[in-house]
């Protein structure tokens, strides 16, 4: 027999069914409830109670919270990365007889969320989607929190870069090709499959014109883009599949092209630590430089510095900006304390057209833009052009300022139902029932004289409460003085309460305008937001011309107070950078501490490649770093922290820095260095800045070095002569000078004592022939026998100058390291000793795993003389 299931369980199945892939929040009365595994995820990200309730006779698991707790759990649920499905109440259960209906009101998704609390202010919430097709790969990206609708084509190296840039949180993909998507390049992404019949270029189109409001996409510049298109269409879909149907924010689509930015992989992303880094705590490029005053502006910083720009002549316009606000510090403090007023113009514009926008943040936005236009005039009084430009581009919104300020009440609450939202004056009707109902106190206490004095009880009172209404209240001493038309409601210990006719039609009175008024203000504001609807494109303008002019303020204040310099761009290949510093390094030294600058020149004639070696920790690796930061910073439009540079467009920017294996996916330290080196080999161009550190060290020594030597040597004979920076522990690499003319040896300098040794980081002409490992090892607590014992081996092996001579040596010391034992040994054993050593590697063999190995024959040698005991 067949187990009975509740009503409100089959409404719920019946729901969920449509949305198996979403974690269902059910409204039953005051809460939402989840069931089952929902309910057991649910319980576990929202740390609430997980219960149980019979189900037919099956224990259902069981967790819920109150339905006014929705905006403090719902952004938990988003981003531990649920699909969340919002299912409300739809009618009043008071009314209704059965089971009440119900129905799916929003799906909230980390890739569509418009709420403040799932979103980060400086970083966009970009929803994308890739399609393939025969003759390519498409993408789109789409942050319905800003109305920034981007579509590009390119290889699947191009795509995923896009991807690494904008970091969506969910990626939609063709359902009938999800192996392919889960192997591939996309697998470290959040994937979400719809059917094969979205991705259609009728359908995307359809859904585009529909959405644009035109006949064809010729007027953006992205109509010979097809899969690109079927990409975007596929958003919008999913935009409607997620309920949200109200987008009239979303205006155009822009296309991306990879040929207008810097070429950076996503190992140069890593790399060079722009966004974030791997170790906890780490400052980041973006915190150092970010001094953006509103939220628009942090975003927009953070896509100009993943995509630098490579047109000379749009850089040296934002280097004049900059300049110009350096050159007018007073200029730069009040276009700043402007900016500070505002709100985020992109985002309220965003839940402005999604009805999402409360009466507080309307009257937000109207101060926002008055705001924008008192910047509007300060730059329209400047003499440098491009900041003219961007004061014709702030449109000032006058019928948008004035709507909201004659319609609002400048003190109106956040929530709608709180009431006091419209103006006084804007609405007759509105004006006479708030007259109703705030007159009442005077009513009732002219009601309250006339009765006293008629009944002759002078401690008469009114009052009310939520059971009765409005009722007279007569101490017992004068009951008898009651007269016999007024009913009596309750009688309490001292006093009974009684209520009249006029009292009657009073409350009714009072109650009607009380609903009226909030029927009245909720249709009222509802027609002021359809009103200001039409200027939403206007409001969007403004925001992206402010967010610009805010990124070049944060470059003249972080230029001003690090003192950095104008770079010179030319139509050269050089790279010429004099006393530059890492920017980042250099604000975490402590201030007592000067940070050590360096002189770095490479050009594609004479000194092309140079081969840095030195210590460890004598900072090679921070030179490499600051030399791509510099251009990087250079490119974005930025000033630099350096004496002066003068270079000429990098086009791409390459780097292998540091190790980081890839267990997972089953990669070692070596293949992965092997792959990225790879990638740079077969990419680079012209204009290309290659930096490479300590490449072959995953593997043997002598294989190593030979890996290191043919890169270099692939370098320096490829027709690009790319610009190359490369660090190295393998002093045998500056042999190389000898050989090819385009690479220099440099060394980082240190001054050597017999006590110590001082890591000068001055980069200087010439070759080092130490690595002054056991130096750093001293330095890092390494224990005082194992400093000892390497001191000795190093005294001994650096006797040696061949790998023959090495592999002897080694075997030497090992053979008078068994003669030192006082133990006469049996032939077999002597040479299974014997083999162990022979068998040894000694190119990948470090100081520690030797006297481990050392150890390990001790404690054979001490077991066979025990046993001979």
């Amino acid at each position: 027999m067949p187990k009975k299931v509740t009503p409100l369980m089959k409404q719920y199945n019946a729901v969920k069914a449509k949305y198996p892939d979403a974690l269902l929040l059910f409204r039953v009365g005051d809460f939402y409830e989840t069931f089952g595994s929902d309910a057991v995820r649910a319980a576990g990200i929202l740390n609430i109670t997980l219960t149980a309730r019979n189900n037919g006779g099956d224990q259902t698991e069981l967790a819920g919270f109150p339905h006014h707790a929705l905006n403090t759990y719902l952004p938990k649920l988003v981003k531990a990365g649920c699909r969340v499905a919002i299912c409300d109440q739809l009618e009043d259960p008071k009314m209704t007889k059965g089971i009440v209906k119900r129905g799916v009101t929003e799906l909230v998704t980390p890739g569509v969320a418009l709420s403040d609390d799932i979103l980060d202010q400086k970083k966009n919430n970009f929803l994308a989607a890739v399609h393939q097709a025969k003759n390519g790969l498409g993408v789109a990206f789409l942050d319905i929190s800003t109305g920034e609708f981007l579509l590009g084509e390119g290889s699947e190296e191009e795509i995923d870069k896009w991807i690494q840039d904008m970091n969506p949180p969910e990626v939609l993909v063709n359902k009938a090709k999800r192996s392919h998507w889960q192997s591939n390049f996309l697998g470290h992404n959040r994937l979400f499959f719809l059917e094969d019949w979205i991705f259609q270029s009728d359908y995307a189109m359809e859904s585009l014109n529909r959405q644009f409001g035109t006949t064809n996409l010729k007027g953006f510049g992205v109509e010979h883009l097809p899969t690109g298109l079927i990409a975007a269409g596929a958003v919008l879909h999913y935009l409607g599949e997620t309920h949200h149907t109200s987008l009239d924010h979303i205006t155009g689509i822009t296309r991306m092209a990879s040929q207008d930015h810097v070429w950076m992989d996503r190992f140069t992303l890593r790399n060079l630590e722009l966004f974030y880094s791997p170790a906890e705590n780490a400052v980041t490029l973006l915190d150092i430089i970010d001094r953006t005053q509103t939220a628009m502006g942090g975003r927009m910083l953070k896509r100009w510095m993943a995509q630098p720009l490579k047109e000379k002549t749009a850089i040296e316009e934002r280097h004049a900006v900059v300049q110009s606000l350096m050159e007018q510090t007073e200029l730069l403090d009040d276009i700043q304390s402007h900016l500070k007023r505002m709100g985020d113009l992109e985002r309220l514009a965003a839940k402005l057209a999604t009805g999402k926008i409360n009466p507080r943040e309307l009257i937000g936005l109207k101060n926002s833009m008055e705001a924008a236009v008192l910047l509007r005039g300060i730059l329209s009084h400047s003499e440098q052009s491009s900041l003219k430009a961007l004061a014709a581009r702030i449109d000032p919104a006058e019928a948008l300022r004035e709507t909201i300020k004659e319609t609002l009440n400048e003190e109106a609450p956040v929530q709608l139902a709180k009431g006091d939202v419209i103006a006084t004056g804007f609405s007759d009707q509105l004006d006479e029932y708030r007259g109703l109902a705030r007159g009442g106190k005077d009513y009732l206490d002219q009601m309250l004289d006339r009765e006293q004095e008629a009944t002759g009880i002078p401690s008469l009172k009114i009052a009310s409460n939520n059971v009765f209404g409005y009722y007279i209240e007569v101490r017992n001493t004068h009951r008898d003085k009651v007269p016999e038309e007024w009913v009596r409601k309750q009688t309490l210990v001292n006093a009974e309460r009684y209520i009249t006719e006029e009292l009657k039609e009073y409350e009714s009175k009072i109650l009607g305008a009380e609903e009226q008024i909030g029927i009245l203000e909720q249709q009222l504001y509802v027609q002021l937001l359809q009103n200001l609807i039409p200027h939403i494109p206007a409001v969007q303008r403004t925001a992206r011309a402010l967010a610009q002019l805010d990124c070049l303020c944060s470059f003249a204040s972080q230029a001003l107070e690090n003192n950095y310099c104008r770079p010179t761009l030319d139509d050269s290949f050089d790279l010429d950078i004099r006393q530059g510093r890492h920017p980042v390094i250099e604000r975490q030294l402590p201030p007592d501490q000067p940070f050590v600058a360096n002189d770095v020149f490479l050009d594609r004639e004479n000194q092309q490649i140079i081969m840095i070696t030195g210590p460890n920790m004598s900072g090679k690796s921070a030179i490499l770093r600051q030399t791509a930061l510099i251009v990087l910073l250079a490119q974005m439009g930025s000033f630099v922290p350096a004496e002066s540079v003068r270079m000429g467009v990098v086009d791409k920017i390459f780097t292998r820095v540091g190790a980081s294996d890839n267990i997972s996916m089953g990669e070692s330290t070596f293949m992965v260095e092997m792959n990225e080196t790879a990638s740079i080999l077969n990419n680079i161009s012209e204009r290309s800045l290659v930096l490479l550190d300590e490449i072959g060290r995953g593997t043997s020594t002598y294989d190593g070095i030979s890996i290191a030597w043919a890169i270099s040597e692939y370098l320096h004979e490829h027709p690009s002569h790319a610009k190359t920076l490369f660090a190295t522990h393998y002093h045998e690499l500056n042999e190389m000078t000898e050989t090819f003319d385009r690479i220099k040896n440099y060394n980082v300098s240190v001054k050597e004592s017999p006590e110590q040794v001082l890591f000068l980081r001055k980069l200087v002409p010439g070759g080092s022939h130490h690595s002054f490992g056991i130096h750093v090892a001293k330095m890092a607590g390494m224990p005082r026998q194992v400093i000892t014992r390497a001191n000795k081996i190093l005294e001994r092996l650096e006797k040696s100058h061949s790998s023959e001579e090495l592999s002897d040596k080694v075997k030497t010391l090992s053979e008078q390291e068994l003669q030192l034992s006082f133990i006469k040994l049996d032939d077999p054993l002597l040479e299974e000793i014997r083999d162990q050593i022979l068998e040894t590697d000694i190119d990948t063999l470090t100081p520690v795993e030797a006297l481990m190995k050392l150890n390990e024959i001790k404690r054979t040698l001490q077991g066979a003389q025990a046993k001979k005991n």
